[in-house]
């Protein structure tokens, strides 16, 4: 026993100096690489955005997006920005520079950088315990609770498993309720020992900028980001969306088909509720802004908004996805050729971007689109670093869109199998109980069983499917359903239901 434990010791510490020693690399290839950086002159330049510009309008083309808009920046300058396509599919409307997108979890950085400030102010430390400042937060597990420390609320490596949480704010949950509920969610992997990316502690982020401050958090973003920088046309409310005069709609990608969502959809405000996460409303001259500010290492105008270390900190890699990539503070590291990657994706329920710098080189993109499901503005990322650098060419877009295709053709179709017949519809009947869901009640409508669920009482249709296992759907909500699994006591009568989205419920005695 004591030989294995030594042996896990070893492990684990050789696993620890690896992280740390590839940590090392990126930095020290990074300072080595900033003394010799060939950036191309004003006529390479412009050979390189043109050549750049055809490629992507082509690629949108190819994906099926309605609308795109790309800026870029070099130093303290942007020198493109550009609209491609239009808002909404099936119009005549473009899209231009100033043209509003949801810009999806490129948003975290935004929170990311005003604990960055608080830490600077010297209102708490990255290695602080969160419980300290926020002391009704909870883990499920308490140990963690106790060890959780601010800098781990955002390196997506808290055991939870990936994205849990994130429906409540569908069903109408608000945040208090939303980092409340962490504590009900069961660990799938030990703290701090893999990835797993979640939305919900990004709330407890917002919470602790709150608590430090005294100010909530979008007042803290409109005074220490936003109106600083002149982001004068962003905003991270709903109306700043939907009530916006140039606006790109949003699209579902349904197999490849843009497919527009009204603004007045029932499930628009949920990324609103998780604003802190992922509800930011920029366009890509507002976005420049924001890059020439990290490129800048915290500087913007000659007000130095952020430290130095700070930035750096939060650019820097906390947690591994694999050999190449890290996962940093609300953003990722990427090896690439001549310089690592800096960025972070965003995807909503209709739209898809990326924020990539370079900041050894000063140079950034941000690639905003108005449709989900799309690999395209990583692409384009990486098009345009290997253009602008004389790396070898790579179609990034055509080997992305071919894997999406492919998926398309490989996805499972309902299984056609021999099915039983369930059992007569009030065995299934009555009350549920789930610690973060709360109380339902199941009822026959018709051939199904439906409930209402969730501060908006969201309609759930379980349809039959083969004996004690229900299709799972909500009108109105585009993605698909999956499968309930009803468990039966031996007196014929359901006892829980286990569903994938919404985890287990227990059945109250009548």
């Amino acid at each position: 026993m004591r030989k294995n434990k030594l042996y896990q010791l070893f492990v684990r510490s050789s696993f620890l100096m690896l992280f740390v020693m590839s940590c090392i690399l990126i930095t020290s290839l990074s300072v080595l690489a900033n003394d010799s950086i060939n950036h191309p002159d004003q006529v390479a330049l412009q050979k390189i955005l043109a050549d750049f510009e055809a490629y992507a309008e082509q690629a949108r083309k190819d994906w099926g997006i309605p609308g795109m808009a790309i800026s870029i920046v070099q130093g303290d300058e942007m020198i493109y920005a550009k609209g491609f396509g239009v808002k909404k599919v099936g119009e005549s409307d473009p899209v231009d520079e100033q043209t509003i997108f949801q810009i999806g979890s490129t948003s975290k950085a935004f929170t990311a950088a005003l604990v960055a400030m608080m830490v600077d102010e010297g209102k708490f430390h990255w290695k602080d315990k969160v419980i300290d400042y926020l002391p009704d937060f909870r883990m499920y597990d308490p140990w963690v609770t106790r060890e959780f420390l601010i800098n781990d609320v955002m390196a997506q490596h808290s055991g939870m498993p990936g994205y849990a949480g994130d429906f409540l704010s569908f069903l109408g949950f608000d945040r208090d309720y939303i980092i409340h509920s962490i504590r009900y969610i069961q660990p799938i992997s030990s703290f701090r020992s893999e990835f797993a990316y979640m939305n919900n502690l990004f709330l407890v982020a917002a919470s602790l900028v709150e608590k430090a401050s005294g100010k909530t958090w979008e007042d803290n973003l409109q005074e220490r980001i936003f109106d600083p920088l002149g982001m004068n046309d962003t905003t991270c409310i709903q109306d700043g969306f939907t009530q916006a005069l140039n606006v790109a709609y949003l699209h579902q990608n349904i197999k490849g088909q843009a497919k527009m969502l009204p603004m007045d959809w029932p499930y628009i405000d949920w990324v609103y509720t998780y604003s802190p996460a992922g509800g930011i409303n920029s366009n890509v001259v507002d976005m420049a802004k924001w890059m020439v500010l990290q490129l800048n290492e915290g500087v913007y105008e000659g007000k130095q908004l952020i430290s130095k270390e700070n930035i750096q900190y939060m650019h820097s890699p906390k947690t591994i996805l694999d050999a190449n990539n890290f996962y940093n503070l609300a953003w990722l590291t990427t090896k690439y050729e001549p310089y690592s990657l800096i960025w972070h994706n965003g995807g909503t329920s209709g739209i898809k971007s990326v924020i990539q710098i370079i900041p050894e080189a000063k140079l950034g993109i941000v690639v905003l689109t108005n449709m989900s499901d799309t690999q395209l503005p990583e692409a384009l990322g990486k098009h345009f670093v290997d253009l602008y650098f004389g790396n070898p060419l790579k179609d990034w877009s055509a080997e992305s869109l071919k894997a999406f295709k492919t998926s398309l053709s490989q996805e499972a179709e309902i299984p056609d199998i021999p099915k039983e017949k369930p059992l007569p519809l009030e065995a299934y009947t009555g009350k549920y109980v789930n610690p973060v869901f709360g109380e339902i009640l199941i009822s026959i409508e018709g051939e199904n069983l439906v409930f209402a669920i969730g501060p908006k009482q969201s309609k759930v249709i379980l349809t039959p499917w083969n004996r004690d296992t229900f299709l799972f759907s909500i009108p109105d909500f585009l993605d698909e359903g999956g499968f309930v699994q009803f468990q039966i006591d031996p007196m014929g009568k359901a006892y829980k239901f286990v569903d994938d989205t919404i985890g287990e419920f227990d059945r109250i005695a009548d």
